[in-house]
Order: C-alpha cells, then structure tokens, then sequence
C-alpha cells in the first residue's frame, strides 16, 4: 500500500519541525500517538465484532441441526412407540394371549422395626471400630458383663 521508509519519516519529521516549531512538536507527537491507538482499538473493537457474530452464526446453525436431529429421533420414537401400542392392542383384542408380566407390588410397607436403632454409619465400620450396634438396658449390661457363677 504505502512503501513508507526511514528517509522517508526523517524527511516528513524534518519539515514539521521547521513548520511546526521545537516547542509544539511534543505536543502533536503525543495527539498524534493518541489518535492512532483510538484508531487502533476502533479497528480491533471491529474485528473482534464482526468475528463474534461469525461464530454467533455458526452456533446458530449448530443449534438448527441438533433441534432438527432431535426432532427426528423424537419422531422415530413416538412412531415406535405407536407401534408396540397397536400390536399390543391387537394381541389383546384379537383374543390371543397377551404376554404376562410378572407381578410386582407397586408399593411395599416398610417394616417396622421401632425398637432398633437405625443411623448413618454403616455397621462394618461400627464393627471395626467397635461401636456398639444394640442398645442395652442396664440390667442387660450388668448380667452380660457378670462373671460366672463358680460351682463348689
């Protein structure tokens, strides 16, 4: 574009101090520097905008293809589904025998087990650790841990 050299600055820096004079030139080197960087970070804002909105498109069009991928495999169940449902009604309907399941109960009682003591800690850690696992009354501490009767 422009063949800019090191003469070339010296000349165009020689004719603007004679035409600007020593005392302004400091101060238009730094106006000058300043204008440029704006300049420079207008043009890098731009850039950084423009490439933005390049990858916003892309990920637009990601977006299209994995709705419309979903869409078909949501189509492609809900077909199949169908047809399990229409062989299964016509199995029913047509007198033939349906599979049988096995018998689950939907909803078991838990059993009540109130007089123990259920927490947190699992028991091989209580075994390990030798934490009591059963509540003892004190009369049954006392006779478990009464020695032995002596015969004479």
């Amino acid at each position: 574009m422009f063949d800019i050299g090191v003469t070339k600055l010296a000349i165009v820096g020689g004719i603007a101090l004679i035409v600007i004079g020593p005392e302004k030139l400091p101060g238009l080197a730094k106006t000058l520097g300043t204008l440029l960087g704006r300049a420079r970070r207008y043009v890098a804002d731009v850039k950084e905008e423009v490439n933005r909105s390049i990858d916003l498109e892309e990920l637009r069009k990601m977006k299209d293809t994995m709705e419309t991928a979903a869409q078909a495999v949501e189509t492609s169940i809900q077909t199949s589904a169908d047809e399990v449902q229409k062989t299964w009604s016509a199995a029913t309907y047509s007198g033939q025998e349906a599979v049988s399941l096995p018998y689950y109960s939907v909803h078991q009682l838990p059993k009540k087990r109130w007089r123990t003591k259920i927490s947190a800690t699992p028991n091989w850690y209580k075994a390990r650790s030798g934490t009591r696992t059963k509540a003892l009354s004190g009369a049954a501490r006392v006779a478990r841990f009464r020695p032995p009767k002596v015969n004479p």
